[in-house]
């Protein structure tokens, strides 16, 4: 039976990472700057489409398991492309707000079968394919937000066309050459009513070491959001311009593109994923040890450049080490879990952080950050110790 074409997923993956970036980093100032929305008002609708992400993640990542995954892409890809032809044309206040929230559904709910899809892509290693994607999203990003503020000053209505116009293409790839993924769900459906051997449940030590992973991805995500939410007030406090905040995104985005070059040469075998998952903690905690300290513009480069190293080999290798740890018929059930954890962290951060320098201050935070992720990190290794023999691990 033809199998999806890895290229094909990572176009797909690549489209839809642009055009969400064409939407996420203008959210908060077309609110409060052109609308004039109050800043508690934004954070709502933030917390919202966070929210709404999970929600996505987690309802895709079950109907993964039960139906035709390239009818549940193609439904998923179009309705954000209805959604955004209807950004273009209605962008004021309140329907600004229910299309988000829309579209934080259909983002959790894409990039859910997107990961799922890769987990049926036998031609590679899995630690290879999740590499890829995690590039093929970040290279999106870079892209995205590149551009995005060019269009915004010249027309908001241009912007949010350019996105549609990216999911039309994205629709019309999935239309077009992902069809070998229903072909291969409708075999998957009929071994399993001829009476082929498929574990419903996972087994225990699996399930448990699982859950620990979910709730580790919640604390980094809450801990990593702080570099997005909070960090450019206190470098600006110290008087760093705002440009040299979004040169540190700069230096993250080149350097996830040389880690990624460097981890694909190594990903021919996934007998070593854990310890790339502990090494990427590590680096995480680190960068925050790194900001304690941080009061001129080096110590920022230095701290991202720990962060970056720890994101680049950490975020692409739990989804694959998930893969490993789940069976064929549970495998889209519990990517979402991924995608939707990781996305309530990203929720939680912001009002997290925010809370903690209220009452405190912003050195108070990062030393909170840095012991957070070390709990986790010496939690997840003790956890795998006692346990790592007896997981069962699935290969198809």
């Amino acid at each position: 039976m033809q199998e999806l074409k890895l290229r094909w997923l990572l176009t797909g993956s690549l489209l839809s990472s642009i055009g969400m970036s064409f939407i996420w980093p203008l959210t908060s100032i077309y609110l409060h700057n052109r609308l004039d929305i109050s800043l508690t008002t934004v954070g709502v609708v933030l917390l919202l489409n966070s929210l709404a992400s999970v929600a996505g993640s987690y309802v895709a990542g079950m109907a993964y398991d039960k139906a035709n995954p390239y009818w549940l892409l193609l439904g998923g890809v179009g309705t954000a492309f209805v959604t955004l032809v209807v950004l273009a044309l209605h962008h004021g206040w309140p329907i600004f707000a229910v299309l988000l929230f829309v579209l934080g559904i259909t983002s959790g709910w894409n990039l859910t079968l997107v990961n799922a899809i890769g987990t049926g892509i036998r031609r590679y290693d899995g630690r290879y394919v999740f590499n890829m994607l995690y590039f093929a999203q970040n290279l999106g990003v870079v892209a995205g937000t590149a551009i995005v503020g060019y269009v915004y000053h010249i027309s908001v209505t241009l912007l949010f066309a350019i996105a549609a116009a990216l999911f039309a293409f994205f629709f019309a790839l999935v239309f077009f050459t992902y069809r070998p993924v229903g072909h291969r769900a409708v075999r998957v459906r009929r071994a399993e009513s001829a009476g082929d051997p498929q574990p419903l449940q996972l087994p225990k030590w699996n399930r448990i070491v699982l859950i620990a992973f979910f709730a580790a991805l919640l604390i980094i995500w809450t801990m990593y959001q702080q570099w997005v939410s909070n960090l450019s007030v206190y470098m600006t406090d110290l008087g760093i311009p705002l440009s040299r905040y979004s040169m540190l995104w700069t230096l993250n985005a080149g350097l996830i593109v040389g880690i990624q070059i460097l981890l694909n040469t190594l990903s021919h075998s996934g007998k070593y994923l854990i310890y790339q998952v502990f090494f990427g903690i590590t680096m995480v905690a680190l960068s925050f040890v790194v900001l304690i300290f941080a009061k001129s513009y080096a110590w920022f480069v230095l701290a991202m450049t720990v962060l970056t190293m720890g994101e680049a080999t950490a975020f692409p290798a739990i989804p694959a080490l998930v893969n490993d740890l789940t069976p064929l018929d549970l495998k889209g059930r519990y990517q979402g879990m991924v995608n939707a954890w990781a996305s309530a962290g990203r929720a939680l951060g912001p009002l997290f952080g925010g809370a903690v320098i209220d009452a405190t201050s912003y050195t108070t935070l990062f030393i909170v950050a840095t012991a957070a992720v070390g709990v986790v990190l010496l939690a997840l290794a003790t956890l795998w110790l006692l346990v790592h023999q007896r997981l069962t691990v699935f290969n198809y």
